[in-house]
């Protein structure tokens, strides 16, 4: 499991455009890496939604913000146009960077093999892991509260 003082895995996924995007693309700024199971789920979407009502909070805070799961970057850009998400989502679809995190069911529900468990980063400018969540229970959500109070801090 990753802690607080590791550098962060880097990675390079396909988001919802088709377009790479890499955790170097952020140096310079604090990046959010949020890995969820699957789009279109309750939880899910309550998660993304409180990121996206909240993105002034996150964007003052320096912060941006990406979301992380298996699903196709076909099924995450209709996820992200359906819910007006304005972060990236990208696609672990190869289940490569899920396990790099500890953010990694190997089965899960209704027998689902390599799902994203549902996790939340907060990673420095500098790429370093500032604030580690993996949830076991899909249905929890991250502590938002302590993601914000990590940001104030870095700032």
């Amino acid at each position: 499991m990753l802690t607080p003082g590791q550098k962060a895995p880097e990675f390079t996924l396909f988001n919802s455009d088709k377009k790479e995007v890499s955790l170097t693309d952020f140096k310079g700024k604090h990046v959010i890496i949020l890995f969820f199971p699957m789009a279109f789920t309750s939880t899910c979407t309550a998660e993304l939604c409180e990121m996206r009502d909240n993105i002034n909070t996150y964007s003052d805070l320096n912060a941006e913000i990406v979301g992380i799961s298996v699903d196709s970057p076909f099924t995450l850009a209709k996820f992200k146009e359906d819910q007006k998400l304005p972060f990236d989502l990208l696609s672990d679809f190869n289940k490569e960077v899920s396990p790099a995190y500890g953010s990694f069911y190997e089965t899960f529900v209704l027998n689902l093999k390599g799902v994203s468990k549902r996790s939340a980063f907060v990673v420095d400018q500098d790429g370093v892991i500032q604030y580690a969540e993996v949830l076991e229970s899909a249905g929890d959500i991250p502590d938002f509260q302590a993601i914000q109070e990590t940001l104030t801090s870095l700032n």
